[in-house]
């Protein structure tokens, strides 16, 4: 049986986060003990089934309570320099954004109790999943307890959101990353001493939940697919206006969009002003489950997301995993880590960001070209098989994990080193 492993994330039941769900789930199927810490409850409409059976064993951490008072209080009283200090250290390296000090503010007594509770139900590693607030709470329970702390850094929490970075970075047993342009981000940006401790865990997916879709025959409107948040950065409007260009081009297709989020009244705007009731679908937020049904109905997968102003980007979208693992076609954006997924005329097609025309273009291609698409798509399912399914990336990660929580005097005898990026 595994240890006793924390896990840390901004928000819990959170629909776009499967891959952490996977995670978790897997890494009980192989032994391990996971206690789940989010740092606020979320409340929405739609729950993942799989989800479900987390709720009941969520330490939900309070914004005030005696309880939290008087843990602080039990905190400061044992480490008094140490706590003061800590509390110092975050305030002054989270000054800025100022919203980013005022959650600091509310996250810190969270840390005190959480730690309190963990050293309680003996926690041996903490694990948080992204850089920005969950990390930084992680950071927070290891000065006042010694429980190592480790991080996944996925897209935006090392993209855009900075601070107090290479300190949460550097105090960390080791650094997860979901591909190697985050890797080689982090050490561009945070130092050269970075890749050192930072090791590729790809994200991953369970390819049986997915069945393979239809090669397309032209007998039938072309069926394009998405899935996303209906936020800036994931580049929606881009692809509705690809979708004006097919229409133009007296293609026959139907293109549906799974997601819910910020944009949803723009997107909306934008069909209608572009007459495209008729080929485009906003179908909101989606189970999972309902997420692998549609898939195979699908003739094409897009990912048309974009880079924002601010820096804001993908990491390598679980979506991209599962629409190959069904041996669809895809078109993507050359960002981030997204090409070493989506290999150029090998497992799909790659247009650059915020490219209407290039867009519509690979679109296009796809529908002209089935059986060379079809091809990709074959292609992309044994990348996703070989290198992004999720037993082998928590066989990788729990490897990991048994290397920082296994007694100093057993590392000491086996000289155990984790080898490889």
């Amino acid at each position: 049986m595994g240890q006793k492993i924390a896990y840390i994330m901004s928000r819990f039941p959170h629909l776009p986060e499967t891959f952490i769900l996977r995670e978790m789930t897997e890494l009980e199927r192989q032994g391990w003990q996971i206690a789940l810490y989010p740092l606020i409850r979320q409340k929405q409409a739609v729950v993942h089934h799989e989800a479900k059976p987390w709720l009941s064993q969520v330490r939900y951490l309070p914004f005030i309570s005696i309880g939290l008072l008087a843990a602080n209080l039990k905190m400061f009283i044992r480490r008094p320099f140490r706590y003061s200090m800590s509390w110092i250290r975050a305030l002054w390296e989270n000054r800025t954004p100022f919203e980013f000090f005022i959650r600091t503010l509310v996250l810190l007594p969270k840390a005190g109790y959480a730690a309190h509770l963990m050293e309680k139900e003996g926690i041996t590693h903490i694990h948080a999943h992204y850089a920005t607030h969950p990390a930084l709470v992680a950071w927070m329970i290891h000065q006042l307890t010694d429980i190592s702390y480790s991080i996944t850094a996925h897209a935006h929490d090392i993209f855009v959101e900075k601070a107090m970075l290479a300190t949460k970075l550097r105090d960390a047993a080791f650094i997860s990353a979901i591909s190697e342009y985050n890797r080689q981000y982090l050490a561009r940006t945070v130092g050269p001493w970075v890749p050192e401790k930072t090791f590729i865990v790809h994200c991953g997916i369970v390819p049986d939940h997915y069945r393979q879709s239809s090669q397309f025959n032209g007998e039938t409107p072309f069926e394009i697919l998405t899935i996303g948040s209906l936020q800036p950065y994931k580049g929606q409007s881009y692809l509705i206006q690809a979708c004006a260009l097919l229409r133009d081009w007296k293609i026959p297709f139907r293109c549906r969009i799974i997601g819910e989020g910020d944009e949803r009244l723009k997107l909306e705007q934008m069909i209608t002003d572009l007459n495209l009731e008729s080929h485009v679908q906003l179908l909101g937020a989606q189970s999972q489950e309902e997420v692998a049904r549609l898939l195979p109905t699908a003739h094409c997968y897009v990912q048309p997301s974009i880079i924002t102003p601010s820096g804001k980007m993908e990491g390598i979208p679980v979506s991209l995993m599962e629409a190959l693992a069904c041996q669809l076609p895809v078109v993507a954006t050359s960002i981030s880590g997204i090409p070493e997924l989506v290999r150029p005329d090998e497992t799909g097609y790659l247009v650059p960001p915020a490219n209407t025309a290039a867009l519509a273009e690979a679109l296009a291609t796809v529908y002209a070209n089935p059986e060379n698409a079809a091809r990709m798509g074959q292609a992309g399912r044994t990348l996703v098989l070989q290198e992004f399914v999720i037993t082998s990336s928590v066989k990788r990660l729990a490897t990991l994990f048994q290397d920082v929580t296994r007694p100093k005097s057993l590392l000491e005898k086996d000289g155990a080193v984790v080898a490889g990026h």
